[in-house]
């Protein structure tokens, strides 16, 4: 595995802390970096990676496969949130997975990263 092929979740730092960001690699626990813009943060947990990775391979373990998503889930809503749902999308001439999608992005992007 290469660390291109695992995800990584990238978070600002509070000023308070030192700022900067710092970048978890989530299929590895405790592999983590920081750095002060988010290049160097990336660049620190590539470091972090290597390291993570010999640390296994010395203790005779395998390095955990990344994990895969395919896009796709099933969620069941109210009949009525359906019906709301289907008619913004015909409103806004969209498909209401496309709906569904920029509606999901637009509340995660609220919240900030994860």
């Amino acid at each position: 595995m290469r660390f291109e092929d695992y995800s990584l979740t990238v978070t600002p730092l509070p000023e308070d802390d030192g700022g900067g960001y710092l970048v978890l690699v989530p299929d590895l626990p405790g592999c983590m970096a920081d750095g002060a813009t988010i290049e160097e943060a990336i660049d620190e947990a590539r470091d972090a990676f290597a390291a993570w990775a010999m640390a296994q391979q010395e203790e005779g373990r395998a390095l955990p496969k990344a994990k895969t998503y395919s896009g796709q889930f099933i969620q069941r809503v109210p009949k009525s949130l359906h019906m709301q749902l289907a008619r913004r999308a015909a409103i806004e001439g969209v498909s209401l997975n496309q709906l569904a999608t920029a509606l999901l992005a637009q509340g995660l992007g609220s919240r900030g990263r994860t």
